[in-house]
């Protein structure tokens, strides 16, 4: 399957009326987009294990106020897979030169988990390009609090990836030919329940994380140490000046994405999505719909 609009199961009535594929050549990586809708240009940022698709719920409410661009960073989805590059100064580059390879100099961002943190570092590093910025269910390094490598059981269930992705090969070697167990556990115990995430979207998650290079890459993300140095070294230039909005899931972190983003941005709001845990375009998407709609207004 290659994870294009035309090709992944169980999307919403009408997408395909509404999004394309776009794939747009960086730096000779192939970077892919899923673009639909009229109005300002609104960049969509994916989690970690997902791709675009994890936006699907959200998107055509989206579509009739803004450009949609759910992109997919270099490793996941459709887009290119490396053997590295993945720190989020790299991917934040990237995501904005396909902006501007579709035409938008100029955009709105949206980003949760994995997208929090390239959010972030894409307005930091491109101040002139970003409008507004949601980011949403991450920790940001540097400025949440971590955990004890000796966590309460409960904390335990929730974080304990962070370490084991950041190995340098065993972690490939165990979960090979074993993706269901290892990426099904962390969409079963940090949605709100484990039923939140459908187990249809779920399939289409692990299919994508069966391609060895795809593998790979979702533990480069997590590799990448100089990620929270580039994270810190921005913020020292001075915080953010444009509206950002920080959400967090009732029953994921709450209102800790504000309490980081403060740390950062100057213009800050906060927001709690009821009834979701971290997976919120899939959780909560008519109240991430309405939210994102009201905010980017």
């Amino acid at each position: 399957m290659p994870f294009t609009v035309d090709a992944v199961p169980h999307l919403p009535a009408g997408f395909g009326d509404t999004f394309t594929s776009r794939t747009v050549d960086v730096d000779g990586v192939e970077l892919h987009a899923v673009v639909g809708g009229t109005g300002p240009a609104l960049l969509l940022l994916p989690a970690w294990p997902q791709f675009w698709y994890g936006w699907r719920l959200v998107m055509p409410a989206l579509a009739e106020h803004f450009t949609v661009v759910a992109a997919d960073m270099r490793g996941m989805g459709a887009s290119s897979k490396p053997a590295g590059g993945y720190d989020a100064v790299t991917l934040a580059d990237e995501m904005t030169a396909l902006m501007a390879s579709l035409g938008h100099d100029s955009f709105h961002v949206a980003g949760y988990d994995m997208g929090m943190m390239v959010g972030y570092v894409l307005a930091a590093r491109h101040r002139d390009r970003v409008t507004r910025l949601v980011l949403a269910e991450a920790v940001l390094a540097g400025f949440t609090p971590l955990p004890p490598l000796l966590m309460p059981p409960e904390v335990n269930e929730l974080a304990w990836h962070f370490v084991f992705n950041r190995l340098a090969e065993i972690n490939e070697r165990m979960v090979s030919g074993r993706e269901e167990i290892y990426f099904g556990y962390q969409f079963a115990t940090k949605a709100a329940s484990p039923e939140a995430i459908p187990q249809t979207a779920v399939d289409v998650y692990v299919d994508a994380l069966r391609d060895p290079a795809a593998l790979h890459a979702s533990f480069e993300f997590y590799r990448a140490g100089e990620s929270g140095d580039q994270v810190v070294a921005l913020a020292a230039e001075g915080p953010l000046d444009i509206p950002v909005l920080a959400i967090g899931g009732e029953y994921g972190m709450r209102d800790g994405v504000e309490q980081a983003v403060r740390q950062v941005a100057s213009d800050t709001s906060g927001a709690i999505a009821p009834g979701a845990a971290h997976f919120l375009p899939e959780e909560a998407p008519e109240w991430m719909a309405r939210t994102l709609i009201d905010f980017f207004a």
